[in-house]
């Protein structure tokens, strides 16, 4: 399966009243679309699928399919920390008819590399589709080393990793003990360069709401070998990057939307929106998007 080379991970947006705001969602699915998204992840974490119910979720995979109309890749999210939920919600997500599943590492209840093995095992034998894994260690705790992941990829339909554990190292162990068909993604936007000098396909992004025509043109120009055009192109782009994260995510990428015009509205609790001082401090490190922006 060919995910692409930059991939959104995209927000959900919400109405006055928190509901999924399915309008807004179709002006969005088209604004990452013509802006250089090869792929668009839905109800992942930056989707703030913890807060979203298992019916939220797949009306989402569905309205996303029919939105997008083959146009490009739809990734569901549907990882958890409950195998059989995890099972029951890849299935769903099938039979909506998605074009890949992500799974993100079990958190919370720390499970050994075994039981993740096991875990991911069981969710892709549940399934025909394609599945990237997603290493996060910084919020689920625990890390999918090297070995397991090599180890994962030997099953047919578990096709790629987003690694956004920011170890290069483990990312090059990686690449160099499994097919060429097996993809890894990088996990953070300001390591998608890195990513790519070691091997790496590209990047599952958040900051591709904002920069996804730049992004999509660093890495272009990357291999087709205008190196230092893509490495400048990355240097310009590290700002914006890093603004995205200032504050818990998606925060500050919704209300970087806001400013180009691309409402969303806010987040659901226990995530909180940007206060009046943190949306000032985004603007000024925005500086380029200051003439897109929106008066409401």
């Amino acid at each position: 399966m060919n995910f692409g080379q930059l991939i959104t991970a995209m927000v959900t947006p919400f109405d006055h009243q928190g509901e999924i705001d399915f309008q807004a969602t179709a002006q969005l699915i088209e604004h990452l679309i013509s802006h250089g998204s090869d792929g668009l992840v839905v109800a992942g974490t930056t989707g703030e699928s913890p807060t979203l119910s298992i019916e939220e979720k797949v009306s989402l995979f569905q309205f996303a399919v029919t939105t997008v109309a083959g146009r490009i890749p739809v990734i569901a999210g549907t990882g958890s920390n409950n195998t059989r939920s995890s099972i029951s919600l890849t299935q769903q997500a099938e039979q909506a008819g998605v074009d890949g599943i992500m799974l993100v590492t079990p958190y919370y209840n720390k499970p050994s590399q075994e039981g993740m093995f096991q875990h991911f095992q069981a969710i892709a034998q549940s399934t025909h589709l394609p599945i990237m894994l997603y290493n996060i260690p910084g919020r689920s705790v625990v890390n999918l080393l090297p070995e397991t992941v090599i180890r994962l990829s030997q099953i047919n339909n578990i096709v790629s990793i987003k690694e956004a554990s920011g170890d290069l190292d483990a990312a090059s162990e990686i690449i160099e003990h499994t097919s060429e068909a097996f993809s890894v993604y990088s996990g953070d936007d300001s390591l998608t360069l890195p990513m790519l000098s070691i091997g790496g396909t590209g990047v599952v992004s958040v900051s591709a709401h904002i920069i996804g025509k730049e992004m999509q043109d660093m890495i272009t120009n990357y291999k087709t070998g205008n190196v230092k055009t893509a490495a400048s192109i990355h240097r310009r782009l590290l700002p914006t990057m890093h603004a995205m994260f200032a504050a818990p995510n998606p925060s500050p990428v919704k209300a970087a939307l806001h400013i180009i015009g691309v409402p969303t509205g806010g987040v659901r609790l226990p995530m909180i929106s940007l206060t009046d001082r943190e949306t000032l401090t985004l603007r000024k490190s925005l500086p380029n998007l200051q003439s897109e922006a929106v008066t409401n």
